[in-house]
């Protein structure tokens, strides 16, 4: 098996850097033994957004707001204490949802266990 190490870029100037297994000599792929038991503080679930964190959606990641549960959340921040949501049917010329920013508690978890490596 080989590795390679991959730079993450978020907003912000950030960035980390973890391994990412090849496959097939292919580009790489998350591999199970990086992903922690705390999602992202900052996922968007649009594809285009740096926020986009594909493994952990695939996973399943769970948004209590102001201790109610939420499933209709397109982009959450914990540190910053806010969530997206869509404002209705509306969408903008681009065709994407409108959405709003509410602020409140913000509290992020994971909706199965960790997978087996």
């Amino acid at each position: 098996m080989q590795w390679r190490w991959q730079e993450a870029k978020f907003g912000h100037g950030a960035a980390a850097v973890y391994p990412v297994r090849l496959e097939d000599g292919r580009g790489g792929h998350y591999d199970a033994l990086t992903m922690s038991d705390t999602p992202p503080d900052h996922l968007a679930i649009n594809p285009t957004s740096p926020f986009h964190d594909g493994p952990a959606l695939e996973r399943g990641v769970g948004i209590r707001f102001n201790d109610v549960e939420r499933d209709n959340v397109e982009e959450y921040s914990v540190s910053e204490g806010w969530i997206r949501v869509q404002a209705g049917k509306a969408r903008d010329r681009r065709g994407n949802p409108m959405t709003i920013k509410i602020k409140g508690t913000v509290v992020a978890y994971y909706l199965d266990q960790k997978p087996d490596a």
